[in-house]
């Protein structure tokens, strides 16, 4: 638990939408994930998953990379609202082209 037992911190709470997923080619961190149509190589389109989710890479789980690379910069809270805005803005992007 990010914080320790004791502090109430908020949750990143993944909706399993899968578009950081079908995005790797944006961000340089994610781009070996790429098979070449921007998506992961490890993600499942049918059925909206990833196939190696409990042996994913790092890179693919926000609490680990807030401990590796971010928690002198941000608090939890901030780290999480930071991702829900990447979030927001890749369902923004889908839906204008569509």
């Amino acid at each position: 638990m990010v914080g320790g037992p004791d502090l109430a911190v908020k949750t990143f709470s993944c909706t399993q939408c899968g578009l950081c997923c079908r995005n790797v080619h944006l961000a340089e961190e994610t781009r070996f994930l790429d098979r070449g149509n921007g998506a992961c190589r490890h993600y499942n389109e049918a059925q909206k998953l990833c196939t190696i989710y409990s042996h994913r890479p790092d890179i693919c789980r926000v609490d680990r990379q807030y401990e590796l690379n971010y928690s002198k910069q941000y608090s939890w809270d901030e780290f999480v609202d930071l991702n829900l805005q990447v979030c927001h803005i890749l369902g923004q992007t889908e839906s204008q082209a569509l």
